[in-house]
């Protein structure tokens, strides 16, 4: 069994750029495939491979300015899940657009899975799927809104053409690992929103926690690799 790990951290990279190469060296030679994205505000990205070549991309990526504690989700393959190595510069290692928008200044207030269902279920809470369209389509929370968006940057104009509708409401949102959460809450407090909350360490988080039998998630976890989604367990659940 091969080892897939999802990771992000917001932090602070003078230079980027100067990271990718090193990174993507040590990388290939221990056999791990995948994407890793980086950017001035930090590092995002998904891998796989043998267990002591994730160790040695993980303990590489833990010397990096702020990332000491990084802490990756962990799931299994059977077969590597992804074709080739990519890492990637750009201006945002998730991409909403909005300028303003950081992280590392304040995000909604982190709830565990094992309270997540008890939130939700409250009647002045209204839950947001953050996540695009076609990810909604194969999995989500009961009577979680799914804005529609066909990708995370849309999200902006969404909220401000909807907002009225969830006026005095708390609000709860979620995503696949908690990446674009950190954003989105962000833009919500951001825009006047006084209580924003999100699920911490996202549907995959909650998947890994919360057994199938107290479960409110129905469906399936798209994720970006060849195993196409992963159910309770964190277990391959193809789309």
């Amino acid at each position: 069994m091969l080892t897939v790990a999802a990771l992000y951290r917001f932090t602070r990279f003078d230079d980027p750029a100067a990271l990718a190469g090193p990174l993507r060296a040590l990388a290939e030679a221990s056999g791990v495939k995948g994407t890793l994205i980086l950017a001035t505000e930090g590092i995002n990205g998904t891998i796989a491979g043998p267990r002591a070549g994730i160790d040695t991309v993980l303990a590489h990526l833990r010397a990096l300015p702020g990332c000491a504690d990084l802490t990756p989700r962990e799931s299994r393959a059977a077969e590597m899940p992804f074709g080739r190595l990519k890492v990637r510069v750009k201006p945002e290692i998730v991409t909403l657009g909005q300028s303003g928008v950081d992280p590392m200044a304040g995000t909604g207030r982190y709830v565990v899975p094992e309270d997540w269902n008890a939130l939700i279920a409250a009647p002045d809470v209204a839950v947001i799927d953050t996540r695009n369209g076609y990810e909604v389509a194969v999995g989500s929370f009961a009577g979680a809104v799914d804005p529609g968006t066909a990708r995370f940057r849309d999200f902006p104009a969404w909220w401000q053409a909807n907002r009225d509708r969830f006026a005095g409401k708390r609000i709860a949102m979620f995503c696949t690992g908690g990446i674009r959460c950190e954003k989105s809450t962000n833009y919500l407090i951001g825009q006047g929103v006084d209580e924003v909350y999100h699920l911490k360490g996202g549907i995959l988080g909650y998947l890994d926690a919360v057994p199938p039998d107290q479960s409110l998630w129905h469906g399936t976890c798209f994720v970006f690799d060849e195993r196409g989604g992963l159910g309770h367990g964190l277990v391959p659940d193809p789309v």
